[in-house]
């Protein structure tokens, strides 16, 4: 980790296109500035981790989902679930 000193009003510049900038610093708070090209999406931290969180939720339900498909195709399945009524035969007198 790089760790530098700037005051307000310094910038640094990531790979050329992002820029920094400290616009203000009061008490135990820094206010920064990010001006980065519209390609470059830039998110707090904490955000960052509930995105992440969400997108492989996402991705493993579809999964449950077919596995829970493929079960119930299986053969004799259908005998694990609700039996159907048999119909009765009359009988004749």
């Amino acid at each position: 980790m790089l760790i530098l000193s700037r005051k307000a009003g310094e910038s640094l510049v990531l790979d050329g296109g992002i820029e920094i900038k400290i616009t203000e610093i009061y008490g135990d708070k820094v206010r920064i500035g990010i001006d980065a090209p519209p390609q470059v999406k830039v998110y707090r931290k904490e955000l960052y981790a509930t995105i992440r969180e969400n997108q492989s939720a996402a991705a493993a339900a579809p999964a449950a989902a077919v596995k829970n498909l493929l079960l119930k195709m299986k053969p004799g399945a259908e005998s694990a679930t609700a039996p159907e009524e048999q119909p009765q035969e009359k009988q004749e007198p």
